[in-house]
């Protein structure tokens, strides 16, 4: 498995599964101008995006919360290299996820941070040896529970523009197989290799490493920033967000946050990262020149 870093992704734009487009047959007008081309607009559907929070590990793997059956939230290393969604035993037990004899399991409810919803998921409900020597050792910085792979994965396409705080998922009109089956004893069945995660365990027990346990939901303001000429600019907002809902618009120039000037993005994103979920934050806002004070209400993360 290949758990995606931050050196394997930085500024690009990943596209796991090529995007159906609708086109038409082909066929030429009454002047004999080939139409093959043109784009069918009756056709199309219109992808949503969702903004997805992340943060890294100490060795620098992308970690995103979700939550299973409105159970959690659990962490998730985005891994390109997992043929599918693994989820820790003792996670399936508290989502009450129950698995056939080979493991798999269809979640009710997939819920990414962000508000990505994915209803019926198919997981493995199995423990990686990778997962046990992290979590025993504490090398992550953070307890890990799962790996996101190429089943959730390849139904969107990923932003990653490591200057900010979120991935943008964009819905694909694709639907990839469900992945090949994988038998055997669940939490196990590695040819022996499930004895190194194991072993890793039981050392990071003899050297009282723990991972953090970090489970709070962070709240979060609901929008995108680019930078100004002297403070962040509002590039997009989600419409049922906190800065949607609060009538902020793309263009807006935050000033102040709270009464503290932030003169760019980064100033911006350290405020927010400090904010707890239903929290009232005050900004100062510069729209076609003139000042004006909006109220938003930071909501969970999930």
């Amino acid at each position: 498995m290949r758990i995606l870093g931050a050196g394997a992704a930085l500024a690009l734009l990943l596209c796991l599964a090529p995007a159906a487009s609708a086109f038409d047959d082909g066929k030429k007008d009454k002047d004999d101008k080939s139409t093959k081309d043109a784009p069918d607009k009756k056709d199309e559907k219109e992808l949503k995006s969702f903004e997805v929070p992340y943060r890294f590990t100490a060795a620098n793997h992308i970690v995103v919360r979700a939550k299973i059956n409105g159970k959690g939230p659990f962490n998730f290393v985005l891994d390109t290299g997992a043929p599918a969604l693994f989820v820790a035993v003792p996670i399936g037990k508290k989502a009450k996820v129950k698995a056939d004899d080979d493991g798999w399991a269809d979640l009710d409810k997939l819920e990414l941070e962000g508000g990505l919803v994915i209803k019926k998921a198919r997981a493995r409900i199995e423990t990686p040896f990778q997962l046990k020597g992290m979590n025993g050792l504490g090398m992550a910085g953070l307890e890990i529970h799962g790996l996101m792979g190429y089943n959730i994965l390849a139904q969107y396409r990923m932003t990653f523009d490591f200057t900010t705080d979120k991935l943008v998922f964009t819905e694909l009109d694709y639907k990839p197989e469900q992945p090949f089956s994988l038998k055997g004893k669940v939490d196990g069945g590695m040819g022996g290799l499930e004895v190194m995660g194991q072993v890793m365990e039981l050392v990071g027990k003899f050297l009282n490493r723990k991972p953090e346990a970090e489970l709070t939901l962070r709240g979060f303001y609901g929008m995108t920033l680019e930078e100004g000429d002297g403070s962040p600019v509002v590039l997009s907002v989600l419409e049922k967000g906190p800065a949607g809902e609060a009538g902020l618009k793309k263009g807006d120039h935050i000033t102040k946050v709270d009464g503290k000037e932030v003169k760019n993005v980064a100033d911006l994103l350290v405020i927010a990262s400090k904010t707890a979920a239903k929290t009232k934050v005050k900004l100062l806002v510069k729209r076609s020149g003139k000042f004006e004070e909006v109220t938003l209400e930071t909501k969970e993360g999930i």
